[in-house]
């Protein structure tokens, strides 16, 4: 029964994690396209480059996001190391997304508005499975302590299941005398 508590305790940590990435993430899909579609309505930026531009924006608030919502429990020391990787593995995420426009764009001829919006979006969707595993692999790494913690109390949880009652409240069942102490 233990290992059965670990194992839903560990997946409603990792559902609580997947809602708070997607909500981040929902809001930085709600900027791309804002300035995507800006960008592309207001001046003469090619679709690809627009939609590069528009994927920079949103990244730099997703990283607010992450940083200080999803994962603001997780190790915050080594900014620059942690920044810099989330740079990295955005970069192969804004290729991802886009590669997937540039082809439908140049490679297709897919070049209007709705088609563009389409393929970003499926862009986006996938270079998003890339960044959700990179993110909570490389970037926001768990606390060691908090694994270890998490670890031991499953553990301490299994020997209190498998004692008898007696033993869990404090050993063996002590009659105590009323009025007397040593």
């Amino acid at each position: 029964m233990s290992e059965r508590s670990a194992l839903r305790s560990r997946l409603e940590a990792l559902t609580r994690e997947v809602v708070k990435f997607g909500a981040v993430g929902g809001a930085g899909v709600v900027v791309n396209f804002a300035v995507f579609n800006l960008v592309r309505q207001l001046t003469e930026i090619p679709v690809v480059r627009a939609s590069i531009v528009a994927t920079v924006v949103a990244t730099g608030t997703n990283y607010l996001g992450y940083r200080y919502f999803t994962y603001r429990d997780r190790d915050k020391q080594g900014r620059t190391k942690e920044l810099t990787l989330f740079l990295l593995f955005s970069v192969i995420g804004l290729i991802i997304e886009n590669g997937l426009l540039y082809a439908a764009t140049y490679g297709f001829g897919w070049d209007s508005p709705l088609q563009s919006n389409v393929f970003k979006f499926l862009g986006i969707g996938i270079a998003t499975l890339f960044r959700f595993w990179s993110y909570r692999t490389w970037v926001f790494q768990a606390l060691p302590a908090r694994e270890a913690v998490e670890t031991a109390e499953a553990f301490l949880a299994a020997g209190a299941e498998e004692a008898p009652a007696a033993e869990r409240v404090g050993g063996p069942a002590r009659t105590v005398r009323s009025g007397s102490r040593k």
